[in-house]
């Protein structure tokens, strides 16, 4: 029985393509269009293996940190809100490092090579 491929397999097929066989034969604006879909394919990856992670624990800390569950989103406009409105300001326990945790893992799924926010994960980390 021959299983189909999952589609963390298939974007790192096509990425490996693109960047291995595509891109070193292409010059100009095709090597530049080529390495913009690479590294798309290359965010949805890794989007795949730590989105759902990175979600589940923006969530929690949305729902400790407004003391109401909801959707992500729905908990994320009710922040903005709060904020807007001054409820929630940088002094209220657990909103810097809340909106800290949240940037990292955004940009570990955008820009994980990005040197300020390795190291600031080095040092949440204890490294």
């Amino acid at each position: 029985m021959m299983d189909k491929p999952s589609l963390q397999e298939i974007l790192t097929s096509v990425r490996e393509f693109i960047e291995l066989r595509a891109v070193p034969g292409l010059t100009g604006h095709a090597a530049f269009h080529a390495r913009v879909a690479g590294n798309a394919l290359a965010i949805a990856e890794r989007e795949l293996s730590l989105g759902a992670r990175a979600d589940a624990a923006e969530r929690g800390r949305l729902i400790a940190l407004l003391n109401e569950d909801g959707s992500l989103s729905a908990l994320n406009a009710r922040l903005c809100a709060a904020i807007a409105d001054r409820t929630i300001g940088l002094e209220t326990p657990g909103l810097a490092e809340h909106l800290r945790l949240t940037t990292l893992d955004k940009i570990a799924i955008d820009q994980p090579a990005y040197s300020g926010a390795r190291r600031a994960r080095e040092l949440h980390e204890g490294g």
